[in-house]
């Protein structure tokens, strides 16, 4: 009987909606906690696990108590070995290594986390390359490519791993970021080392590549076609990346490179804004979502900027969103489709479709976006 150990980050992905970029200390969950931040890695966890139900008399899934993992297993049908503890109080990085710890002692065939890069560089720290594990995406920062492209991929993924159809392995990347500096606008991921994880391409994300000096000229084309279609009648929601960035550049407005700032009447209308605070602002009105996708990953939506949720989605209205790229990243992905991973699965259907995308100045192209 094949063994599938699970530890789900239960406070990762927290930081998101309200803005903060990540949930790294405990000063930042709290602040987090206070904005009214809701968990998302049991969800996130429950989605994967869905895939594996029908293996559940099959396979042995080890867990931590409660919010670790056992609440997700159980609400899946499973009846989980429950090793291990931790205090009462909110989890730590050391319980994530202790857990992971535990799983290697226990020689399961695959560790199952839900997380972000934190939760990556924690797995790591306490286990190395010495098992195969694979990532749920459940965090606000995903630079790693030891995660699934979305929760569903990521059950699919290892139930072909432990059915024994997925015999490739890979050692792939655990990146991580500064939050303090990134929430200061400066990005820069270091590298902590790799992980060994199932290889299925189609099911992977890749890692994140940075924008090329070279592609400024084309970013301001962008810009320029942009500014010239704004309307008066609309707020515009601008996302983060260097791509957007240009836009605000080009009307000489302050700008949070790796938040959400809201532009009317070509004035800064607000900069830096969480979920709620988007919702407030565009309540009843009309409004545009500019986006860029992330170099070689292709992500659109659901990796570092979850303040546009799915409720945001909703009232902008998927006629009103507005893709930005330059054709040097479009050509990174190889022909491989943009992706969302919204955290509801009803808005995701319902971006899987076929999109313009800006690529310069009066000049587009027709792209897949799916999930």
């Amino acid at each position: 009987m094949k063994k599938l150990g699970l530890i789900v980050n239960p406070i990762a992905g927290m930081g998101g909606r309200v803005g903060l970029k990540g949930t790294d200390g405990s000063r930042i969950l709290e602040e987090a906690k206070k904005l009214g931040a809701k968990p998302q890695a049991q969800n996130r966890a429950i989605e994967a696990l869905k895939k594996l139900e029908f293996l559940k008399d099959s396979i042995e899934l080890i867990t931590y108590p409660h919010p670790m993992g056992e609440k997700a297993a159980m609400s899946c049908g499973f009846s989980p070995k429950v090793i291990g503890s931790f205090p009462a109080t909110q989890t730590t990085a050391q319980d994530t290594q202790n857990a992971a710890k535990d799983m290697r002692d226990l020689e399961v065939d695959l560790l199952l986390f839900a997380g972000g890069d934190g939760t990556a560089r924690d797995i790591y720290t306490a286990i190395g390359d010495s098992m195969v594990v694979l990532g749920i995406p459940a965090g606000v920062k995903i630079h790693s490519a030891v995660y699934a492209c979305n929760p569903v991929r990521a059950g699919e993924l290892a139930r072909l791993y432990l059915e024994g159809k997925a015999k490739s392995i890979l050692e792939a990347e655990v990146m991580d970021i500064n939050e303090d500096d990134y929430r200061m606008g400066r990005l820069v991921a270091k590298l902590y080392g790799y992980l060994r994880i199932p290889f299925e391409r189609r099911y992977l994300q890749r890692i994140k590549a940075g924008s090329a000096a070279s592609e400024k000229y084309y970013q301001e084309a962008i810009a320029v076609s942009i500014i010239e279609d704004m309307s008066d009648d609309y707020l515009y929601i601008i996302g983060p990346g260097t791509t957007t960035r240009a836009v605000m550049e080009r009307l000489n407005l302050d700008c949070s490179l790796l938040g959400i700032d809201l532009v009317y009447k070509k004035k800064l209308a607000g900069k830096d804004l969480n979920e709620s605070e988007l919702l407030e602002k565009i309540k009843g009105k009309k409004a545009k979502l500019i986006i860029t996708p992330i170099g070689g990953q292709g992500y659109l939506l659901g990796r570092g900027n979850q303040q546009i949720s799915p409720e945001v989605i909703c009232q902008v209205g998927k006629h009103n969103i507005v893709i930005i790229a330059t054709k040097q990243k479009i050509n990174s992905l190889q022909g491989r489709p943009l992706l969302v991973d919204t955290g509801d699965r009803a808005t995701d259907k319902l971006l899987n479709d076929y999109f313009k995308v800006i690529t310069g100045y009066r000049e587009a192209i027709v792209y897949k976006v799916t999930y």
